[in-house]
């Protein structure tokens, strides 16, 4: 019994220690660090990327933030992308297509739930009015 629990204390810790990592691999600055550092190019660190994957899995993502940090997992499998991140303008660029990409989604999302509160608005039935008029 005690094994067992310990098992499942190993396990829950590596569940948050990898979600944590494949969460920060959203971060271009972040991904830049492993770059410049020479992370990208070991071996070791490239098939631990490919291990990861398994996050893209739904029972696995439904508990990430920030869904983006996948799409950066999926372009690390590819050495050139790895190359690329020692370069600071590549950062840079990733960066800022990552904030024009947020401020379309989030302008995007208002217009659409304003349209979808206007459509219940527009679909529900009116009440009658009882007027309190009076004939004299």
């Amino acid at each position: 019994i005690i094994s067992g629990a310990i098992y499942q204390e190993q396990a829950r810790h590596r569940f948050q220690l990898e979600l944590e990592f494949v969460q920060c691999l959203a971060n271009p600055n972040y991904l830049n660090f492993l770059a410049q550092r020479g992370y990208l190019r070991e071996k070791p660190f490239v098939n631990y990327l490919k291990y990861l994957l398994y996050w893209k899995e739904p029972e696995y993502a439904k508990f990430l933030k920030y869904p983006h940090c996948l799409h950066m997992l999926e372009l690390l499998q590819y050495e050139h992308f790895r190359k690329e991140l020692v370069n600071a303008q590549c950062t840079k660029f990733i960066d800022e297509q990552q904030i024009l990409h947020w401020q379309h989604y989030s302008r995007k999302r208002t217009r659409l739930q304003q349209a979808l509160v206007e459509q219940q608005q527009q679909h529900q039935p009116q009440a009658p009015s009882h007027g309190n008029t009076t004939s004299k």
